[in-house]
Parts: structure tokens; C-alpha cells; sequence
């Protein structure tokens, strides 16, 4: 049987903030990697901190890219970014995202996302408990 989507998926809810609000009165496309970068945190940080396991360190984005769908506008009810890992190496990974609700998806967008050392100032490989973290959220393939 194959998992469903809410199997490796991360959910992150918020709320468009009013200053997330342009002039064209629709949220600005710059909000949208804000929004990314928010859900990461909540993934790899804040999620586990809560759950009593220590937080996934020493990662940077190495690339982003975003399609945006639909316009967003200042809406009332929550927004999710949908956040999931497609491929998984020894010093790396890609993580695909949906920005949505029940209905619409508004932006969906793909990062690269590399293991790093900051105190060496390089590039590194996972650990093996990092790697196990990482899988919780890989997709299935098909």
C-alpha cells in the first residue's frame, strides 16, 4: 500500500500578514520564499525541539526555485505550505513545497539543500542521525 501524501509530508499553517500585502493587493512574490523559509524552520528546528529531539543544524540553501500559480490575497483563513523531501544524498537534499489551502495551490517551488559546517566554513556529509531525519519526509517513489 502506498503512503499517503500526509505520511511524509510536513504541514506549516500561518496567516497572510496585512504587510505581507502589496500595492497590487495580492501578496508580494518575495513573501512567498519567506513563507518557505518559515516552514523550514518549523521542520528542521522549532517541530522537533517541541517533540523532544534535538534540531537539524548546519544546512544552507543552495538553490531555490519558485512557480507561482495563482495570486494570493489577503485572506482570513489559515494557508499551508506543504514541505517534502524528493531526493536524498550523502551531503544533500531537495525539498518541494506547496503553498495552499483546500482548494487552490498558489506557488509550488523546489529548494537544494546542502550539509555545512560552519565553524570549517564547508560543505560536509550528513550524519546518520541527520539522514534519518531527513528520510521521515521522503516521498515514495513510484
Amino acid at each position: 500500500m502506498m503512503p499517503s501524501a500526509g505520511d511524509y509530508r510536513h504541514v506549516y499553517e500561518f496567516h497572510v500578514r496585512f504587510g505581507d500585502i502589496d500595492s497590487q493587493l495580492h501578496v508580494n512574490n518575495v513573501k512567498f520564499l519567506g513563507y518557505l523559509e518559515d516552514a523550514r524552520l518549523e521542520m528542521f528546528h522549532a517541530d522537533p525541539v517541541r517533540k523532544g529531539e534535538d534540531p537539524v543544524r548546519g544546512m544552507v540553501v543552495s538553490r531555490h526555485e519558485i512557480d507561482y500559480r495563482r495570486p494570493l490575497t489577503g485572506v482570513l483563513y489559515a494557508i499551508r505550505v506543504e514541505t517534502w523531501v524528493t531526493e536524498a544524498r550523502a551531503a544533500s537534499f531537495k525539498l518541494a513545497y506547496e503553498i495552499r489551502d483546500d482548494e487552490h495551490i498558489y506557488a509550488t517551488a523546489a529548494s537544494l539543500i546542502v550539509a555545512f559546517d560552519p565553524e570549517a566554513a564547508r560543505l560536509r556529509r550528513f550524519t546518520a542521525k541527520e539522514r534519518e531525519f531527513i528520510a521521515r519526509y521522503l516521498c515514495p517513489k513510484d
